[in-house]
């Protein structure tokens, strides 16, 4: 028999009809015709539901225990937009949840999620490596044109011209600072905690004979202060949510210290209504240390570093397309990824990519870029050109 705090607590947090099955008994739970059907190959503790649903939910999925007869992305879905629901024991997991954001913690975070190889990411990201959300300008762009139409739209907004300096804090496998020299033919910098990125993005700028135009570094965002260098422009894309909320402020500062006066910063990142420590299941397996800002407290830091807003545009729904695209490639290559990292962290990804798809398009998460200047830069352009 299933345990009445089980049935209980699932049917609060999923707000549809499904049933739930194990080898004995099949049991519908709600009103109405089932959705889909959860098979508990294991039962889940009372503890470990009270401890954190996510943990314990993604766990048991990780591990087989939990499984749905319905597509993963579909029955998250319908309600991951609950997730206010779901219970966090802040005592018990506080270590996981208020990790360290000293330069070693960080950098030891940041190798653990992408420096897990330069070939499992290849297989399901586009052509530019680009791991961050894709601007879908027309219902049928591929992921490689979306990822285009991004990094164009991020260039467009830093209004470029060619001879400027322009430093990317974050700079990933290196895409938007090898379009950026191609196109306006500035001076760019990439920086990056992450060995592999470096490695690629060295080897990449090499192919495209880009010498003369960019270089990447290894380099913590706090080390900028003290370097001396100044830019045109400076564009961080997905970086934030690794830096942590008690420096937030400091990220902005060391931005502020490398930045001309009238320059232009784009900051790319996700995004929540509330503050809030995240989520375990995520800090756990996916990003260790990672905490997504909430608009209100970046906008109120801005002010006093001279950071005038210009323009704020949310991509969430983009981010939605994004990682179903990603979902889609990774399941089409999901045999090998398996034969490379094994069953247990295959599905654990595909739990990340369909979970995340999902709580963008419940709006649980935002994702928003913010362009700001420093200082009243009244030579601008004075209306949108994107």
């Amino acid at each position: 028999m299933f345990d009445h705090f089980f049935i209980d607590y699932m049917s609060n947090i999923i707000p549809v009809a499904f049933n739930l099955k194990s080898d004995k008994e099949i049991k519908k739970i709600g009103s109405g015709e089932a959705q889909f059907t959860v098979t508990l190959n294991k039962p889940i503790s009372k503890s470990e539901l009270l401890t954190s649903t996510s943990l314990a939910l993604g766990e048991a999925y990780m591990r087989g225990d939990l499984e749905v007869d319905k597509d993963l992305y579909e029955v998250l879905n319908l309600f991951l937009g609950q997730m206010g629901k779901f219970t966090t024991n802040k005592s018990k997991l506080h270590s996981l949840l208020f990790s360290a954001t000293s330069k070693g913690n960080q950098k030891k975070e940041v190798t653990a999620h992408y420096d897990i190889g330069n070939e499992f990411y290849s297989l399901w990201l586009d052509e530019t490596l680009s791991y961050s959300c894709a601007y879908f300008k027309d219902e049928n762009n591929t992921l490689y044109e979306a990822q285009m139409n991004k990094i164009h739209h991020t260039l467009d907004k830093l209004f470029l011209k060619p001879g400027m300096t322009l430093l990317d804090i974050g700079c990933g496998w290196g895409a938007l600072l090898i379009e950026a020299a191609k196109k306006y033919q500035v001076k760019g910098t990439g920086i990056t905690l992450s060995q592999e990125q470096y490695n690629k993005f060295k080897e990449r700028i090499k192919e495209e004979n880009l010498e003369e135009f960019l270089n990447v570094e290894i380099m913590d965002y706090r080390d900028l202060e003290k370097s001396n260098l100044l830019f045109d422009r400076v564009v961080s894309v997905g970086m934030l949510e690794h830096v942590g909320r008690d420096n937030y402020e400091l990220f902005i500062k060391s931005v502020y210290h490398v930045l001309k006066d009238k320059g232009v910063f784009l900051l790319h990142s996700i995004t929540a209504q509330k503050e809030h420590p995240g989520d375990a299941w995520i800090k756990k397996y996916i990003f260790p240390g990672g905490t997504v800002p909430s608009l209100r407290e970046l906008i109120h830091i801005l002010p006093e570093y001279q950071l005038y807003t210009l323009d704020v545009e949310s991509l969430r729904r983009h981010y939605n397309r994004t990682l179903l695209w990603w979902r889609k490639r990774f399941l089409e290559h999901r045999d090998e990824i398996v034969t490379m990292m094994g069953e247990e962290f295959t599905r654990m990804w595909e739990l990340y990519l369909s979970s995340c798809a999902a709580t963008f398009n419940n709006g649980i998460i935002d994702i928003h870029q913010i362009l700001m200047s420093k200082g009243a830069a009244n030579d601008l352009p004075m209306i949108r050109v994107v």
